[in-house]
């Protein structure tokens, strides 16, 4: 493979729903041509509209993403695969033996605020969840060197 070609990454969570959609939208925020970033659920549950407005709030929209499941993705060859939380971890599928699997798993978002009396009230476990992926996403590239060669 040469050079140009980007790194395939997929970021795997359960409901494909907020910690991996907001995981493929700093990567393609942040790490541009070099990645080629994709999320995907192992039970996809729909997009979550707080982190759709959580990454918003910081220049990144994923308001056009969808919620799938792994099998709409199964011709992308990917180097990388990351789970998000360990749920995704503990009943990911067996990839062919050159992709690498990461595991950094995340809170949930939803499940930090699910006692929240309103949207202002849950925005925090949102904001502070996906500032957490953006630094794991900046280092990202210290996995890949020397990938493509």
């Amino acid at each position: 493979m040469s050079r140009a070609e980007p790194i395939h990454v997929l970021f795997l969570c359960t409901g494909n729903s907020c910690r991996s959609q907001m995981g493929e939208g700093w990567a393609r925020s942040l790490l541009g041509v070099r990645v080629e970033a994709h999320s995907a659920g192992t039970k996809p549950q729909g997009l979550n509209p707080l982190a759709v407005r959580v990454m918003h709030e910081v220049g990144v929209d994923i308001s056009r993403h969808e919620s799938k499941p792994l099998e709409s993705l199964r011709e992308i060859e990917f180097d990388y695969v990351i789970t998000v939380c360990d749920s995704a971890r503990e009943s990911c599928p067996t990839f062919p033996a050159k992709v690498r699997l990461i595991h950094q798993s995340f809170d949930d978002p939803p499940r930090l605020a699910k006692n929240a009396r309103s949207d202002d009230e849950a925005l925090p476990h949102y904001r502070r969840v996906r500032d957490e992926i953006r630094e794991f996403v900046q280092r990202l590239p210290q996995f890949w060197q020397g990938v493509r060669s």
